[in-house]
């Protein structure tokens, strides 16, 4: 975890050593699926403020790598994840990677299933209980789970094998059917009964529930807790306005529409 005072000075470095290009009309922001409320809300108090347009796109972090890697040329890039930022870093695409965010996995479940986080892990492995996950590698969120799974494991054998092999991905790739307009892809994912519960982030479990009420959100036991970091980066040669929008995202103005979504913010003063 960054601390504030780590976080200011690493602000403030970014501002004097990078370049700044001349000044842009408009600015493009990709981001994670799991940060489209939110950012969409940062974004709209940003162009308020900075009188500028910011175009956006929303999707699983690695398939937004991916077409990062294949020529779409953002100019910030907000992921679930530190991995697939750092990958970009790696190649020279953009940096430094900064975490802005945290969040947790949580159990989205069906009405009719008893379920609690005493007897989560038993549930995940009841046969019957089918279990829905996002895609691993696609979307941080599968990896997520497949970490708790790994968990699973220390606390009872034979958990991994059995969860990663029973686990439907059903969100985050490249061919995962996508909700109606309008629709929340998890509350839809759980309306239509393809699974029984499903492990994804905490913040996107209560958005869910705000369309689908009558689902539970059950909190994931400390035994296998996962939380995840989000990785924030721009890129290379990047007009002001780029770096003006990850401060602003890095800012208390924006880390608190963070916070009142669920996250975990980093830079918010007390």
């Amino acid at each position: 975890m960054i601390n504030r005072t780590r976080l200011a000075t690493l602000v403030a470095c970014c501002s004097a050593m990078f370049p700044l290009s001349a000044s842009a009309e408009s600015i493009t922001l990709f981001a994670a699926g799991s940060l489209k409320s939110a950012l969409s809300d940062v974004v709209v108090a940003y162009e308020k403020e900075y009188q500028l347009d910011v175009k956006t796109k929303f999707g699983p972090s690695g398939l937004l790598r991916k077409s990062i890697e294949k020529g779409e040329t953002p100019d910030v890039f907000a992921s679930a994840n530190m991995a697939h930022p750092r990958k970009l870093a790696s190649q020279q695409w953009g940096s430094p990677v900064v975490m802005f965010a945290g969040n947790q996995l949580c159990a989205l479940a069906q009405p009719e299933l008893n379920v609690t986080s005493d007897n989560l892990l038993e549930t995940l492995l009841d046969d019957k209980v089918k279990v829905g996950t996002s895609t691993p590698k696609a979307d941080p969120s599968g990896d997520y789970a497949w970490k708790l799974f790994e968990k699973a494991e220390q606390v009872t054998s034979g958990s991994f094998e059995m969860l990663s092999f029973k686990a439907l991905q059903l969100t985050g790739g490249p061919n995962s059917a996508k909700a109606p307009k309008g629709k929340n892809q998890y509350g839809w994912v759980m309306s239509e009964k393809k699974a029984d519960i499903f492990l994804t982030y905490c913040t996107n479990a209560v958005l869910a529930k705000k369309q689908v009420k009558e689902l539970q959100i059950v909190s994931v036991p400390a035994e296998l807790s996962v939380g995840a970091d989000y990785g924030l980066i721009v890129k290379d040669g990047a007009p002001k306005e780029a770096w003006q929008l990850a401060m602003y995202i890095l800012s208390p103005a924006g880390q608190t529409i963070l916070k009142d979504y669920g996250f975990k913010a980093v830079a918010v003063p007390k």
